[in-house]
């Protein structure tokens, strides 16, 4: 669900220092465009929505949730929008960035 050593990763090439402030406007961005999502399942957006929800879990590392964006953005360019089951990929969105939350600090500090 997280590749760890991908958000290891970024935590070296971002500092230590400045690893917490990406994380926290990962979370802002993303949660954003997620609420939005749940609010108002605009096919006409969702290909642009999941491919920047792809790019970021990409960089943080939330890997299953970027496979689920890019197959859902795939479809969308497509023109297969209404295919794409949002709410399995919102929920996904929920048990990673849970798991994201709740594993960060142990895996951090066994780094």
């Amino acid at each position: 669900m997280i590749d760890w050593a991908q958000v290891k990763s970024l935590r070296e090439e971002v500092g230590h220092e400045d690893f917490d402030e990406v994380v926290e406007l990962f979370l802002e961005e993303v949660d954003e465009v997620i609420s939005r999502l749940k609010q108002d399942k605009n096919i006409a957006e969702l290909e642009n929505d999941l491919h920047f929800l792809k790019g970021s879990a990409m960089n943080l590392g939330f890997s299953e949730f970027s496979d689920l964006c890019q197959d859902g953005e795939l479809r969308a360019a497509q023109g297969q929008g209404q295919e794409v089951n949002l709410d399995k990929v919102l929920d996904c969105y929920d048990i990673s960035k849970t798991a994201f939350v709740s594993e960060l600090p142990r895996v951090l500090h066994a780094a």
